[in-house]
């Protein structure tokens, strides 16, 4: 009996077998291959621009002074409140005397005792080390009076306006400031500086200063101090801006905008929209046309002149074609096709 083969069944069905896997790898390769974005660019130039820095800041006062006394003692007398404008060397308070009136008489009286001993010393007829001794004696005396003298009667070092007052009058002074004393004819601010403007910023300076309780005033102000060193974490620097307060208009603890104009220069600026920021942190990247592929770079924001915005980097220069308009769906290396 003759066996019946069936090669051509099984090669045939081995033959439908390797067909899926053909359409399979076509359907992947078609997958692999990237969509071309369209885009719309433009080309980076540098324009002219005035130089404008910004920074926000809280005046202070231009001096402040705890009023107090270095020795304990009880307060007999309070002479201003607070909100009280005072003059400088005005008598603010008065200690008990007991001690500076007992060291007074004391003083006096070796006073008068060193003149007959200086008599004597000027007609020869005393020792010269006796001379000596009370001379010296006396102008310790002297100092201690006029020690006790500053801390029984505190005055007003400069002129200025009564911030607090702590006691009343009959009170134990036990450390805390009788008053607290602060200058507001002129004032202070502090704003922090990019380390990019060190060789820009100098003393003397011009600055506008203003505040949202004046919106329609511009108080000038001028660069008093530019610190020497820059802050390692957030690169910048401190400088100390002096305003003129006559009108006494602007108040300590005020919230102000101050800009300084640095004159001008010439800079990349790009389409604020052009600009992307990474989700979750505050980097700001765009893209270029690179032969044909999106290139991402990271910047840093200058200054904003309405829609547009300054933009800083190593490697945008003149000439690169800035992506500005479909770049949402842009990644590093995308390809693009640009219509402008």
């Amino acid at each position: 009996m003759t066996k019946i083969k069936h090669y051509p069944v099984i090669l045939a069905a081995a033959a439908y077998a390797l067909l899926p896997s053909c359409s399979s790898s076509t359907e992947t390769t078609e997958t692999e291959q990237e969509k071309v974005e369209t885009v719309s660019t433009q080309e980076l130039k540098k324009q002219e621009i005035m130089r404008i820095l910004t920074f926000s800041s809280v005046l202070q006062p231009y001096e402040k002074v705890s009023v107090a006394p270095a020795l304990q003692g009880r307060i007999t007398n309070l002479y201003v409140e607070v909100g009280d404008r005072v003059s400088q060397g005005q008598m603010l308070a008065k200690m008990d005397e007991t001690q500076y009136l007992s060291t007074k008489l004391n003083y006096e009286n070796t006073k008068k005792d060193f003149n007959r001993i200086k008599i004597l010393n000027d007609s020869n007829n005393i020792a010269k080390q006796t001379f000596d001794q009370a001379k010296s004696g006396l102008e310790v005396l002297e100092t201690s009076l006029k020690n006790l003298e500053q801390n029984t009667y505190l005055r007003a070092p400069f002129a200025g306006v009564i911030s607090a007052r702590n006691y009343e009058p009959g009170e134990l002074f036990t450390g805390q400031a009788i008053y607290e004393l602060v200058k507001i004819s002129t004032l202070k601010a502090l704003v922090q500086v990019p380390e990019t403007y060190v060789p820009e910023v100098k003393v003397g300076m011009k600055i506008n200063v203003k505040t949202d309780t004046y919106s329609d005033e511009v108080f000038p102000a001028t660069v008093e101090i530019v610190y020497p060193t820059i802050d390692e974490r957030s690169h910048t620097f401190s400088v100390q801006l002096k305003i003129p307060n006559a009108s006494q208009k602007l108040r300590p603890g005020m919230y102000v905008n101050t800009t300084l104009e640095l004159g001008n220069e010439k800079t990349l600026v790009a389409p604020y929209n052009a600009v992307q920021k990474l989700q979750g942190s505050d980097e700001r990247y765009v893209f270029l046309n690179d032969n044909g592929k999106a290139k991402r770079v990271v910047v840093k924001l200058g200054q904003r002149f309405d829609d547009n915005v300054e933009i800083l980097a190593d490697e945008i220069s003149e000439g690169k074609q800035l992506v500005i308009q479909g770049v949402a769906k842009l990644h590093d290396g995308t390809p693009i096709t640009v219509k402008n």
